[in-house]
């Protein structure tokens, strides 16, 4: 007997082509159904919301127990984070406008980049860091103990019951972080340029006035809104997804603050784009 002078070429695995669709399908339609499930969640909070506002059913006990824990981890980082804000801002724009001439307009430089950038993006990261993982943490040890299960067998939407009350707490407590942190952070920039880099207080408060305005900080309030939404929002449903154990609950506490930080930074991009488009800064 004479042996083939040739061998037939391996076969493919069976299951590679399965591995690769897979992989493809994860990692290219992943973030996609990421997106189609957070929006889900809006919607279904939405209704929910509008549902319990017709009957009278609002959750205040909830909402106040929720924001309270949110300000209660919140508000020293807060004030630890405004004053180094208010004085790299003052040091930052100070040593520019002193070599031109115009240390007159420290108040107005630094007040506006506190208003509209500082404060509201300080309360959106201290939310999404220090109050999105806690609630991501919370809802995913829930559901890892099957309590959200338990709650849908007993006839309970976890979304009215648990994410709503949730989201208006952050929606409430993130205009005020960024009501607090524009106070001290404001607070610490005056002080600096008057006391390190001799701005008369009459000039520093007349440029600021001259050129912030109220619709800036509104603007910066509803941002700061927005933001903590966002958050709630991903929280909870970072949470309400959690599988695999205290391992899972690990991995979406460290997502939601991932993209928790990058939502904020582009979201902000996004709306000061708008803002300044629509409405460009005059002097008053």
């Amino acid at each position: 007997m004479t042996s083939r002078s040739t061998q037939e070429a391996p076969a493919a695995r069976p299951g590679t082509l399965d591995s690769l669709r897979r992989n493809l399908d994860d990692n290219a339609l992943g973030p996609v159904r990421t997106l189609g499930r957070t929006v889900e969640l809006v919607l279904h909070s939405l209704v929910a919301m509008a549902t319990d506002l017709l009957r009278g059913r609002i959750q205040f006990r909830e909402i106040v127990v929720q924001a309270w824990f949110l300000v209660s981890v919140t508000a020293v980082p807060a004030f630890l984070m405004a004053i180094p804000f208010g004085v790299i801002v003052t040091i930052q724009i100070g040593s520019i406008v002193n070599q031109i001439g115009a240390g007159s307009l420290m108040g107005a430089a630094s007040g506006l980049t506190v208003i509209q950038q500082a404060a509201p993006m300080a309360a959106g990261l201290l939310l999404g860091g220090a109050g999105a993982s806690a609630i991501a943490a919370d809802l995913g040890s829930r559901t890892i103990r099957e309590e959200v299960d338990a709650m849908r067998v007993m006839g309970i939407d976890p979304v009215r019951r648990l994410v709503v009350p949730r989201i208006l707490a952050a929606a409430f407590v993130a205009p005020m972080l960024c009501i607090f942190i524009t106070v001290v952070g404001i607070g610490a920039a005056y002080y600096l340029a008057v006391a390190g880099q001799s701005v008369t207080p009459g000039s520093y408060w007349l440029s600021f006035g001259a050129y912030a305005t109220t619709r800036d900080f509104g603007f910066s309030l509803v941002k700061a809104a927005i933001f903590g939404i966002m958050i709630a929002v991903l929280g909870c449903q970072h949470g309400l997804e959690a599988k695999g154990g205290a391992r899972g609950v690990a991995d979406a506490v460290n997502t939601t603050v991932v993209v928790s930080t990058v939502g904020i930074i582009v979201l902000n991009f996004a709306l000061t784009q708008i803002y300044t488009t629509y409405f460009p800064m005059r002097v008053g």
